[in-house]
Formats: C-alpha cells, structure tokens, sequence
C-alpha cells in the first residue's frame, strides 16, 4: 500500500489518501467503503471512475459535490453480474442472449427502471429509465458483489474536464475519496462506454458512439433490433 500526502491550502491541515493497487487483495476494504457510504476512484475497462453505494442518497449526493456535477445529470450503475440487472432495471423484453453477448464489456444499456426495481427514488429522481454497466474488469466487479448492491458510477474527473485514464489525471480529486485504485494507464482511450438505449421493444437507440460502437450495433442487429430513429 502507498500513501501520498495532500495539503490544504495554507498547510493547516493534511489530509492523507491511500493509494492501493487494484488487486483482489485490497477489494475487501473497498466494499467497507462501500457500505460505509464512501466514495472510491476505480478502473473499469474503460475509464477511472467514482463509485459508492447506488442505495445511499448520501453517497450519491458527495459524488456530485466531489464532480460539481448538477443533480440533473444522471449517473449510471454498475453491478457485478449480468444476472444482477434485474433486480434494479426491465430487461424481458430483450431477445434472449443479449445481454449476455453485450456483457462484460464497455457498453452502458439504458433501461427502465419498472416498479419493481429496489434502487433508491433519490438517484436521479424524475427519470423512469436507468444506465446499467456490468464492466470487464474484475476488480470493479468484485466490489460490486461484495457490497450486494448496485454502483453508482461516474467518470472521475470534474464536470466538464477530460475523462481520467491514468490516476494523476484526477490527483486533485484524491483527498475525496476514501481509497484511490491504481489499476495503470488504462488503454481503451477517453472515448468511454458505448451507451445504448434499450427501452423500446425490438428497438436500439446509440446514446453516444463510445469505444465499443461497431461491436455494439453488430450485437443488437445480429439479435434482430432495429435501429430507432425517432426523436422520442
């Protein structure tokens, strides 16, 4: 484990971060953190990002004060299994085998919620649909089934910055976080996820291209959607 000093300004106080490796042996005090409505920076397989508890509308709220993100700007979730997303969005109506084809890996599937999702009405109050990810990364993953709840997860950076693909790129935001995750230059670039909407029956809709597009819109046809081009 490393530890990295960061002063306040004017040196009244320092505050200190734990920089830890993103290994299985440090995926324990993580999900402490976790259920301690912490916040954490993590690798995923395509960019670092911030997570806590997706259940707790304290953490959630400490991700957009830590981001300046205004609370009209959805976050995402990130669960550790395909078979998880139920629990928190509909997925019947998608052909059989889709998700599975789709997941892991860095697609963002936005869908809705229904009324029997257990996710808490305070994330991302007023919309009926929700950005599900299940990344292909181990160590995220681990976090997420070991908290037994869904992640809340967001880019770490501040609104409006370039995404984060290495942790200096956000070492301003370190002393924030309860534990910082080195997981190196992630390589898939700064394009992040592909996300893709998946409300409609037998329809898709590409939210924005991200780094998987091509792979993406091939999965989805070669499972018989149509691309959606209505502006609804």
């Amino acid at each position: 484990m490393a530890w990295n000093l960061e002063k306040c300004d004017g040196n009244v106080e320092t505050k200190m971060v734990s920089v830890c490796p993103a290994t299985e042996d440090y995926a324990q005090e993580a999900i402490e953190a976790i259920k301690a409505r912490k916040v954490i920076a993590v690798p995923t397989d395509t960019l670092y990002g911030f997570a806590c508890d997706a259940c707790s509308a304290e953490a959630v709220n400490r991700i957009y004060e830590i981001k300046g993100r205004k609370h009209t700007s959805p976050l995402a979730i990130c669960v550790g299994d395909v078979h998880d997303i139920q629990r928190y969005a509909v997925t019947d109506h998608l052909p059989h085998g889709l998700l599975d084809c789709l997941l892991p890996g860095p697609v963002t599937m936005v869908l809705r919620r229904g009324d029997s999702s257990i996710l808490e009405k305070s994330l991302n109050p007023g919309l009926e649909s929700i950005g599900v990810r299940v990344p292909d990364c181990n160590f995220i993953r681990v976090i997420a089934r070991g908290s037994r709840s869904a992640l809340a997860l967001t880019s770490a950076n501040l609104s409006g910055q370039p995404s984060s693909i290495d942790i200096n790129d956000f070492e301003n935001l370190w002393e924030h976080c309860a534990y910082v995750y080195d997981g190196g230059i992630l390589p898939a670039g700064r394009a992040g996820s592909t996300v893709v909407d998946l409300t409609k029956l037998g329809k898709y809709k590409i939210l924005r291209p991200g780094s998987a597009n091509e792979e993406t819109v091939a999965i989805l046809e070669k499972h018989s959607l149509l691309e959606d081009g209505t502006g609804g």
